[in-house]
């Protein structure tokens, strides 16, 4: 493959490819600083780092999970019925971890709706959550048409930890209306998915008429001390082997049912687990409803997103963003060295070939910087500098298009179009496709009775039907790969083997010929239909394979591509026998050429003496074995 020839001088390449750098460079710093139309591709390919080194990420030990599971809804049927349970479980649940004065309890269950049947076991865990200090409760953020007939933003201060804001503000917010508001430690647990539906990243507070509403994990992780982020939201990093858990229905028998009989070593054990730990309770059963497409996993529990936002919070380990100005200028080092590269004429494969490792380069740098907790944009950057490398491409193809186009129409005039489009497309020239020996097929076709036939017609007719004839035969040379050397009169001259190499230039030849017969065959039946009187219109054709001489000859007004030599004399004399034999006939050395056609056999017809050769020459006569 040749490099693309651009422009004729360096000088006038460069502003060119100069424009192009900036306008890329331009769209690159609207996409990366504005629409973000790639942002879920970079998220996709964060993700498979993200699954490349979730192994190596430790969740905390210090967060553990009470699992409402499938088990525990089975399990627990015979004491609390089916779910939703009586909150008086909970409460003892609650009252029996208290013993061991975790860090932090954080139920991920709503506790939305009172149960009127049961005043008295929602009191009971009201209760057990207002003695003990660092019980946390969710809430979820409403749609914003229905803040109208929400709950005045006011009355939450309290029970959110924030600052007064509009007093005369209200917000559509699920709280939890079986626990007794001075209870209340609440925080937001609406998720934030991407645009592909995953859930990526965890919000830290939601602006609401002046009020910053913390996320249940920002609550938790702020009262007990740890530093948050200054965004409002943050990006998610995951472990693969997810923080410890326990059954709820095993663990609550194992604290109330059974706590009589647990020694003292078991009761050391259990401290040892539940002391100063964070304890996040929820459920991962299927009936909660409650799980989601992360980058991880399909069906990640919502327990467990909780509790690795948490961990994320408390150990600072969620993931930072690079500033956005390292991965464009990144993007647009690439854009400029392709479009250099192009500028100085490097082959293009060549370009390509560094644009690939150094594309391979940035993605490698990209998941290392994951790795460590750092996220780096780099699908922007490669995608802009595949566009500059395409750009560029497709523009030098266009303008060597052109250039194979002019060069068309500047030689066209003295030679065939066909022949010039070959030698523009392969980098030939005239010297070099000249005095060339090559192995061809050479075939003649004359029109037998042309004579009679053109005594009885004007001569514009005669002229008019010769016409329609060879147009209908040079389509059959073309179609079989053949070269068209020249018309003699009513004769057709063609070729197979040059100017390009063709291992098959007999049995196409010989294709080409019979075609040829029944394309004449044809003609003489629109004749016919038409009216007019073919007479003993007929055609001969010789086809002989051997070694001619083959490239341009004439004079600077005038060159031909033909071929001459006795290969050349013997295809044409072969020709003038056919007449009383065969419309078709071939010489022995193309008869044995096409050995290996599955296609074709061939009749002998015998020894014939030829002009200009001492020896007889064995003709056949070619057909189809399926004919």
């Amino acid at each position: 493959m040749r490099a693309f020839h651009f422009l004729s001088t360096r000088h006038s390449a460069l502003p060119w490819h100069a424009a192009l750098t900036l306008i890329l460079i331009g769209a690159m710093a609207l996409e990366m600083f504005g629409l973000h139309m790639l942002a879920t591709s970079e998220a996709r390919l964060s993700d498979v780092f993200m699954r490349r080194h979730a192994i190596d990420f430790k969740a905390d030990p210090g967060i553990v999970i009470v699992d409402v599971d499938d088990a525990s809804m089975a399990a627990m049927q015979d004491i609390a019925g089916l779910w939703s349970w009586p909150r008086e479980i909970h409460a003892d649940l609650l009252e029996a971890l208290a013993e061991f004065t975790p860090r932090a309890v954080v139920f991920d269950i709503a506790f939305s709706e009172k149960d009127l049947k049961r005043p008295k076991s929602d009191a009971r865990l009201s209760g057990a959550i207002h003695a003990n200090r660092h019980v946390y409760l969710s809430a979820v953020r409403g749609h914003p048409a229905l803040d109208k007939s929400g709950i005045p933003l006011h009355q939450l201060e309290p029970a959110f930890g924030i600052a007064a804001g509009d007093r005369h503000a209200r917000a559509a917010i699920q709280v939890p209306g079986a626990i007794d508001p001075a209870g209340w430690r609440l925080g937001l647990i609406n998720s934030v998915e991407d645009e592909d539906g995953v859930l990526r990243r965890y919000r830290l507070y939601t602006e609401l008429a002046g009020y910053r509403l913390p996320s249940l994990p920002a609550r938790v992780v702020r009262d007990l001390g740890a530093r948050l982020p200054e965004r409002p939201e943050f990006r998610m990093r995951w472990p693969q082997e997810g923080h410890r858990r326990f059954s709820y229905s095993e663990l609550y028998r194992l604290l109330t049912e059974q706590r009589h009989a647990l020694g003292a070593d078991d009761v050391h054990a259990l401290d040892k687990l539940f002391r100063n730990k964070i304890i996040v309770v929820g459920s991962s059963a299927a009936g909660s409803f409650d799980h989601h497409l992360t980058p991880l996993e399909a069906g990640y529990p919502g327990v467990d997103i909780l509790a690795v936002a948490i961990d994320n919070l408390m150990n600072g380990s969620h993931l930072r963003s690079v500033p956005s100005i390292g991965p464009f200028l990144l993007g647009a080092l690439l854009i400029v060295s392709t479009a250099a590269a192009f500028s100085r004429r490097f082959h293009p494969v060549l370009t390509g070939a560094f644009l690939a490792l150094a594309s391979l380069g940035v993605v490698i740098l990209a998941d290392f910087a994951l790795a460590h907790g750092l996220l780096l944009p780099v699908v922007t950057p490669i995608v802009f500098a595949w566009l500059c490398f395409f750009c560029v491409a497709i523009a030098g193809y266009l303008r060597e298009r052109r250039a194979r186009e002019q060069a068309v129409l500047l030689f066209g005039r003295f030679l065939n179009p066909n022949v010039v489009r070959q030698i523009v497309e392969q980098g030939e020239t005239v010297e070099s496709l000249s005095g060339r020996t090559r192995n061809i097929t050479v075939l003649f076709s004359d029109i037998r009775g042309f004579t009679t036939l053109s005594e009885s017609r004007p001569p514009q007719e005669v002229v008019t039907l010769l016409n329609r004839y060879f147009e209908r035969q040079v389509e059959v040379v073309f179609r079989h790969g053949g070269t068209l050397d020249k018309f003699i009169g009513d004769c057709i001259m063609a070729f197979w083997g040059a100017p390009l190499d063709d291992p098959q230039h007999a049995p196409r030849a010989v294709a080409a010929a019979l075609e040829m017969q029944n394309v004449l065959l044809e003609f003489k039946q629109e004749l016919a239909a038409e009216g007019s009187d073919v007479g003993d219109f007929d055609v001969g054709i010789g086809v002989h394979s051997g070694q001619a001489v083959v490239g341009f000859i004439g004079a600077q007004r005038k060159l031909d591509y033909t071929a001459i030599g006795d290969t050349v004399n013997l295809a044409s004399r072969v020709e003038g026998l056919t007449k009383g034999i065969a419309r078709v006939l071939v010489t022995e050395d193309t008869m044995r050429a096409c050995a290996a056609s599955e296609d074709l056999d061939f009749r002998p017809h015998g020894a014939f003496d030829v002009k200009g050769r001492a020896a007889k020459v064995e003709l056949y006569e070619p057909r189809r074995k399926n004919a």
